[in-house]
């Protein structure tokens, strides 16, 4: 049997979700801007996943809008606000450790004229607030900041920064890339104090392909899909009902459950650090007070990709970072303080609640072996 411990690149969809993408395809296959009965029951279904969606991070139903996942809704976000907020105002601050679909967007929008402040941790590898708010002035459009590092388990100081933010300057306009911690941390919209939050449908035991972008009322996009007036003409293009519907049944099964499933998992966090302690050249990158559901760790000697098919063969399935890389090297590391070395030895396991002791017990039996077998 397999060890999947690489949950923040993607999950195994719920029994749920699969049930409700099956009913929409079996059953509610008509299309939801179709005016008969069948148009009308897929619309139904989208209008039910919606409602779930709203009630999980905790936002106002119509600021809902369904995307093909985390990409296009971070695209969405700073594309069509920079866009509206954009003409007169030109700077945009921005996390220098966010996902690709945030960094390269924001590096386009910097060729196209837009002054780019990329915040950076301190000496500690800590983000502070202060910093983000320092950075803003009266000519910024837009902050984006992610909720948790999906390479390291950082959780960013969103709450902080936007709050202060939005006192000193309510006229800019705040994005949260809210993947890794959507029905994983107790967020809520409210609390990020976020307009614009992303997120992705496979982080969550849903199907891939799906995402949403939450839109506070009041604040404005440009779209970047022109066509019909599907998603109230922000996200043009006719709805994928069953992934929609397999979105909403997994937010429905995790939310009652967001407290324990995190205290479950730092608990197996402690328990695969303390087992970690017994090797030497391991060394965590992980921050104690992030994510448990990430953990970075680099097995000093040995290159990521090598152990990575090493346990690999053994059947355990963890990565060298973000997924999005494709095994390079994002720089997110080092941008941590990380040295490269230190960098280029690096592995994500990522893991969820119904992970177990068992797991984690043979991913560290199978490091052990790897380290002592595998060279370079």
């Amino acid at each position: 049997m397999s060890i999947y411990l690489d949950n923040a690149a993607t999950t195994k969809p719920c029994a749920e979700a699969v049930e409700a993408i099956t009913a929409a395809l079996t059953d509610n296959y008509g299309n939801p801007s179709s005016l008969h009965r069948a148009g009308l029951d897929a619309q139904l279904v989208v209008d039910k996943a919606r409602r779930s969606i709203a009630k999980a991070i905790g936002c106002d139903i119509s600021g809902v809008v369904f995307t093909s996942g985390a990409t296009e809704s971070n695209n969405l976000a700073l594309r069509g606000a920079s866009a509206v907020y954009g003409k007169r105002r030109k700077r945009i601050v921005v996390s220098s450790v966010e996902h690709a679909s945030v960094a390269e967007t924001i590096s386009d929008l910097e060729k196209s004229g837009f002054e780019i402040v990329r915040v950076c941790p301190n000496a500690n590898g800590e983000f502070r607030a202060a910093d983000f708010i320092a950075a803003c002035d009266e000519n910024t459009c837009l902050i984006s900041i992610m909720a948790v590092n999906n390479e390291t388990g950082h959780i960013l100081p969103v709450q902080e920064t936007f709050s202060a933010v939005k006192r000193l300057f309510p006229e800019i306009i705040t994005h949260c890339d809210c993947v890794q911690a959507f029905m994983k941390l107790p967020v809520k919209a409210k609390m990020l104090c976020a307009d614009l939050i992303s997120l992705s449908g496979h982080k969550i035991h849903a199907a891939k392909g799906i995402g949403a972008l939450c839109i506070s009322k009041g604040t404005r996009l440009i779209p970047i899909i022109t066509g019909g007036a599907q998603e109230k003409g922000i996200r043009s293009g006719t709805e994928s009902v069953p992934l929609i519907a397999g979105f909403g049944a997994a937010a429905d099964k995790l939310l009652p459950s967001v407290y324990e499933r995190y205290e479950r998992a730092a608990v197996l966090r402690a328990y695969l650090l303390g087992r970690l302690g017994e090797i030497d050249v391991v060394m965590v990158n992980s921050p104690k007070d992030g994510s448990p559901y990430v953990i970075n760790i680099s097995v000093v000697g040995r290159r990521s990709e090598i152990m990575l098919h090493f346990l690999e063969q053994k059947g355990i399935y963890v990565s060298s970072g973000s997924a999005c890389s494709k095994g390079a090297q994002s720089g997110v590391l080092v941008e941590f303080g990380l040295s490269r070395e230190r960098a280029d030895s690096a592995l994500r396991v990522s893991i969820t609640a119904d992970t177990t002791e068992a797991e984690l017990d043979a991913f560290v039996d199978a490091l052990k072996e790897g380290y002592s077998k595998v060279r370079g």
